[in-house]
């Protein structure tokens, strides 16, 4: 059980946490240009227009989260908010016991909160969830990759789910890479890897899959997540209710 707090204290039943330092070859002739992959994903999911008025995005999350094995259920919340304001909230069941949380960032301070236990983030704290926010939210309108925070260069094309993926591998505003694939066909997002920090500081590769896209509010949507951890199934989750914002409650991001 303490094992298992550690890892769920990480705000990670998520998609989308942490940093990415993953090398990747350099573009071949044929590769497309990132700029072009950019372009074809973000008018895939609903054209720029509708994607720059999200300036918030919130769902509905529930699934399975797996330790030693064992399948435990969780249901979560996350609303995120330009690249800094992210709050996530889980309940799940874990070895007969009901464990909840709350993660919150709200620029330059951040909170989290398990169980009774209430603690402000520190810097390395800070830096983490900022990264969870920008991962959290650049899959779902693949903006903030055009934008000055990032850089992007193309990564050698991969097979997922039997189908070609364009690669783009990204730096973020904090300088950790991380890969982003998308389907050749369609231009949607379908996976991303990522190098993420643990609650306790440990290092893993994180590797999500991205299916069973739905129009909600006027943007294509991932409701299927399926995510490993050092190559072993990790959580498996279907979002539902997702909504693009102009803005979310500012009490949103309020220390729980």
């Amino acid at each position: 059980m303490k094992k298992q707090s550690r890892w769920i204290g990480a705000g990670v039943l998520w998609a989308v946490i942490g940093a990415a330092a993953l090398p990747s070859p350099g573009r071949a002739a044929d590769t497309p240009a990132p700029s072009a992959v950019l372009d074809k994903a973000i008018q895939a999911l609903g054209g720029e227009e509708k994607l720059a008025k999200a300036k918030a995005v919130s769902w509905a999350a529930k699934g399975t989260i797996t330790f030693n094995g064992m399948d435990n259920a969780f249901t979560g919340r996350t609303v995120v908010q330009g690249l800094d304001h992210i709050r996530q909230e889980f309940e799940g069941e874990f070895g007969g016991s009901t464990v909840k949380g709350v993660t919150v960032l709200a620029g330059d301070k951040g909170w989290r909160k398990f169980g009774d236990q209430n603690t402000e983030l520190d810097k390395d704290g800070l830096a983490n969830e900022k990264r969870s926010a920008y991962l959290a939210i650049v899959p779902v309108t693949i903006l903030p990759l055009k934008g000055p925070g990032f850089k992007t260069e193309a990564a050698e094309e991969v097979k997922v789910g039997g189908k070609p993926a364009a690669g783009i591998k990204a730096t973020g505003p904090d300088g950790k890479e991380f890969l982003l694939y998308f389907d050749k066909e369609s231009g949607l997002p379908v996976r991303m890897v990522a190098k993420v920090i643990g609650f306790m500081g440990e290092e893993y590769t994180q590797d999500t899959l991205f299916s069973d896209y739905q129009d909600m509010g006027g943007i294509k949507k991932a409701t299927k997540l399926q995510v490993k951890r050092d190559g072993e199934k990790f959580i498996d989750e279907q979002i539902s209710d997702f909504k693009p914002l102009e803005s979310a409650d500012a009490k949103t991001f309020d220390a729980p």
